[in-house]
């Protein structure tokens, strides 16, 4: 395919729609450096990471359909490609933005368009021509991210155009015209994708019961971060997997370790006293280390954590 030839800066837009407008730097736009600023104000990179995996675990719906990777065979590409749709509402949510048309929000009264992309280029439609662009990449080979705020004009667009009319943008403005609202970030990884092959089968299969299979889960993923979500995806489709994590405790400790919950304060601060941050929701499973009994009775090892009731 022959390399496209865009116009270059100062010269005029081709996009018939529009009024005569020409094509300007980044710097030389007022519209995209005051979205630019508003977005670089705020932990753009720690919200967009959020947005990003509520999207993909959304999309993966592990609570129902037992999946953890996008890039299972068993996800298909549609699949991969409808986590764009679902991010544009969660970076929406995250940053308090409203829903506005003609384009999909509002920033500092300035129209903005919402796109993302599993590959390397995003589908810019017509009405978002000539528009700020958010355009998300999400590298899912490399467990990476970041955003780009773009100007799509017509004449820095792929000259091919879907029957939607959608046209991609030019890898020549993305790289030479598009400005970085966070650079390449990392996307935490669902800790399912660091168990090998055999250990996830264990783990997910249908027997035996979820508090064994967790148990299991918990001493192959000891040291990490456990979502909930992780907790829904083991027990899919089963009765209560959260409060068959809880029933995996005495378990966990019989094998050397602290199965530390962070619901309970108490519990956020045994973790945070040996190096690690959980927040509610999440679980850690650690090598139980020698304390004392005034120790004991302040870290993992209560019969309940607070205000939880016990299993019967």
């Amino acid at each position: 395919m022959a390399k496209i030839v865009l116009p270059d800066l100062g010269e005029i837009c081709t996009n018939p729609k529009k009024a005569l407008h020409p094509l300007v730097s980044p710097e030389e736009d007022p519209e995209l450096q005051s979205v630019l600023g508003w977005f670089r104000s705020r932990p753009a990179a720690e919200l967009y990471t959020e947005a990003i995996r509520n999207a993909i675990d959304y999309v993966l719906d592990g609570g129902r359909t037992g999946r953890f990777d996008l890039m299972l065979p068993t996800v298909h590409s549609g699949e991969r490609a409808s986590v764009g749709a679902k991010l544009e509402y969660e970076v929406l949510r995250v940053f308090g933005l409203p829903k506005v048309k003609p384009l999909d929000t509002l920033v500092n009264n300035v129209p903005v368009d919402i796109k993302a992309t599993t590959t390397s280029n995003w589908t810019i439609p017509s009405e978002a021509h000539c528009q700020l662009c958010l355009c998300t990449q999400i590298q899912l080979s490399k467990n990476r991210h970041r955003t780009l705020l773009v100007r799509t004009h017509t004449s820095w667009l792929q000259h091919g155009e879907n029957k939607d009319g959608k046209r991609g943008l030019a890898a020549q403005a993305r790289d030479q015209w598009s400005v970085p609202v966070y650079d390449w970030t990392p996307l935490p990884v669902n800790p399912l994708r660091h168990l090998t092959e055999e250990q996830a089968a264990e783990v997910l299969a249908e027997r035996p019961g979820q508090v064994k299979r967790l148990v299991k889960m918990f001493q192959y993923l000891e040291g990490h971060v456990i979502p909930r979500n992780v907790i829904l995806t083991v027990g899919a489709g089963k009765h209560d997997p959260m409060r068959r994590a809880r029933q995996a405790r005495d378990s966990v400790r019989k094998a050397g370790l602290d199965l530390l919950c962070g619901d309970s304060a108490e519990w956020r601060d045994a973790a945070a006293a040996r190096g690690y941050t959980i927040g509610p929701g999440e679980w850690i499973a650690l090598r139980r280390e020698e304390q004392t009994q005034d120790q004991h009775s302040a870290s993992a090892t209560p019969e309940a954590a607070p205000n939880e009731a016990k299993d019967g």
